[in-house]
């Protein structure tokens, strides 16, 4: 089956001097650039009611049209699953995810996902790519996701979102003493070996984290994290590269440590805690109708709050 594509769009003044076909794939970045090169080709776009080629150089102004076609997205099944709503409008909506959820279909995850829920309760996103999803959170991850609810707004928080003008920030708890805050700023990958794994390789893209102390407990930290690129396991794979991995992640935390005169209460919940100490905890962005500053918080978990309050109580025990 194939899905019909049609846009009209203007050309914005900062994009001239570049080709045409890059240019529209900044504009839509859900469509590849070999795509688009094919739409220009096949006659399916045209610029100022004019026959075009990619390597056309645009001045800003012009008027896009596009009519074409591809291949249409799976059919991916609504279900009605109770989704946190932190806000909604016309435009977009803001979702509390929860640990254990994740975020999009895949190989062995086809139902239950954040997509899922989201077609039951907007169906008009089952014409979005992704469903309007403009960033992820691993499965084990909680916190605030920004959805699209109309193609303009895909468009401008995906630009948004490439130009890192979208703020996130996080909550973590990871194992060891950060004396202070820092950045970190190592290319990530895919791993070379273990494929399901993101690594810090050269040849990774470059990824950015900064990072500072919110309190120091017996030997794990709490610390504030704000991302300025997203890459896929960003927060683990950095802290973990900088030798402070976060508390119960499975995949980069390593074996786990028990700190020298730890209380009963603090073992038993290290050792049941089985999911990385990390929350989306701020979101913050340009609406993309009213172009007015948003910003949303959400609470942490309550097994992050009830971490977090043994580690306080432990860290008071080690220092009576």
């Amino acid at each position: 089956m194939t899905e019909k594509i049609h846009f009209n769009l203007i050309i914005p003044n900062d994009l001239g001097g570049t080709r045409l076909d890059q240019a529209l794939a900044k504009l839509l970045p859900d469509y590849s650039r070999t795509l688009i090169q094919e739409w220009i080709k096949n006659a399916n776009i045209t610029v100022d009611n004019k026959s075009c080629k990619s390597r056309d150089t645009v001045i800003g102004g012009e008027v896009i049209v596009i009519n074409a076609f591809r291949k249409a997205q799976p059919a991916w099944e609504a279900e009605a699953i109770q989704l946190n709503i932190v806000y909604e409008d016309e435009a977009l909506l803001v979702i509390n995810k929860p640990v254990g959820m994740v975020v999009h279909p895949a190989a062995g995850n086809r139902s239950s996902t954040l997509l899922n829920a989201l077609l039951h309760h907007a169906p008009v996103l089952k014409d979005l790519p992704r469903a309007g999803i403009i960033h992820r959170l691993d499965k084990d991850t909680s916190g605030l996701l920004v959805i699209a609810k109309t193609h303009q707004a895909l468009m401008n928080l995906t630009q948004q979102m490439k130009a890192r003008t979208i703020t996130r920030i996080y909550q973590a708890v990871v194992c060891g003493l950060l004396t202070s805050g820092g950045m970190i700023d190592v290319p990530i990958g895919r791993h070379p070996i273990q494929r399901k794994r993101m690594a810090v390789i050269e040849t990774g893209k470059p990824s950015v984290t900064h990072f500072r102390v919110i309190e120091r407990y017996r030997n794990h930290t709490r610390i504030r994290v704000q991302l300025e690129t997203g890459r896929t396991h960003q927060i683990r794979v950095h802290m973990a590269y900088a030798r402070y991995p976060l508390l119960g992640d499975p995949v980069y935390g390593g074996r786990l440590q028990l700190p020298r005169g730890a209380t009963p209460p603090l073992i038993e919940k290290l050792r049941s805690f089985k999911h990385q100490a990390l929350h989306a905890q701020e979101l913050g962005l340009v609406h993309p109708v009213t172009q007015k500053q948003m910003s949303w918080q959400a609470p942490l978990p309550e097994d992050l709050q009830e971490l977090i309050r043994i580690l306080k109580q432990d860290n008071t025990e080690a220092f009576e």
